[in-house]
């Protein structure tokens, strides 16, 4: 796989990226129990977490970056993805009337896992989003491959891990609304595509700039640590049963990173 030039790697990691990740979340919602999703939350997190602290954080840093410049600009990230989720459940709950959209709402609205309001328009920005979220996707993938294709690799790794829950839960809700299998099988993998592009765009860019690679890989270790501090481990905090596994399967994502980082270089 390291031999091929590294646009195609790129270009092959965002479609399994955007694909898999929504191939996966399908067979959840179409047949696979629901506690199942569980157990990938617990993959997911122990993956985001080493992937951040194990492979992005230590490639900033090696690249030229310095402490003083990678941990402010890290703070930074975290507080900005903490905004942004902010302002989106402050503006969801603007537009269905809600001023006062309580705890469990908040929750299940973070990432797209919140009940049916608004009929079409409601499916139409969960596609939306799911396409901007998925093109950044794809920028940070073409970061981590510029920076070492294994840590690119691993990065993707952990983006399909997350990508799971959350495009199960924008299934629940287009066939809440309505839509056939197949109809949303197919406009998830539209949304999912727009990865591609971002990998490509962000190829092209950024290779032009390589010195915003390092910078880009905080952003991207940012992301990860919000999206498992904030959003997977609470989850996981909750789960009363199989206990056992849960830890297992957090170790074994732990594990998926360690075993990469030690070929990395």
């Amino acid at each position: 796989m390291s031999s091929l030039p590294l646009l195609v790697q790129i270009a092959l990691a965002c479609l399994l990226g955007g694909l898999l990740s929504m191939l996966a979340a399908a067979l959840v919602m179409f047949g696979v129990p629901r506690k199942w999703l569980g157990f990938t939350v617990s993959f997911s997190t122990g993956l985001l977490l080493a992937t951040a602290t194990l492979h992005l954080l230590p490639e900033a840093l090696e690249s030229g970056l310095t402490p003083h410049e990678v941990f402010p600009l890290l703070l930074a990230g975290i507080l900005g993805f903490f905004a942004l989720e902010k302002f989106a459940l402050w503006r969801h709950a603007h537009l269905s009337g809600d001023s006062h959209p309580n705890e469990q709402a908040c929750e299940d609205h973070a990432h797209g896992h919140h009940h049916l309001h608004g009929g079409h328009g409601e499916t139409v920005s969960i596609l939306v989003g799911d396409g901007f979220h998925n093109f950044t996707d794809g920028l940070l993938i073409a970061a981590a491959f510029l920076a070492d294709p294994l840590i690119g690799w691993a990065t993707t790794l952990a983006i399909i891990a997350h990508e799971v829950p959350q495009e199960a839960g924008d299934f629940a809700i287009l066939l809440a609304a309505g839509w056939r299998r197949g109809r949303a099988l197919f406009w998830n993998g539209v949304s999912s595509l727009t990865a591609l592009a971002g990998g490509i765009v962000g190829y092209f860019a950024l290779e032009r700039a390589l010195d915003w690679v390092p910078h880009i890989l905080t952003i991207a270790a940012a992301s990860f640590l919000y999206i498992a501090v904030a959003d997977l481990m609470p989850r996981l905090k909750r789960e009363h049963t199989a206990i056992g596994w849960h830890g297992l399967l957090l170790a074994a994502g732990i594990a998926v990173v360690v075993f990469g980082s030690s070929h990395s270089h």
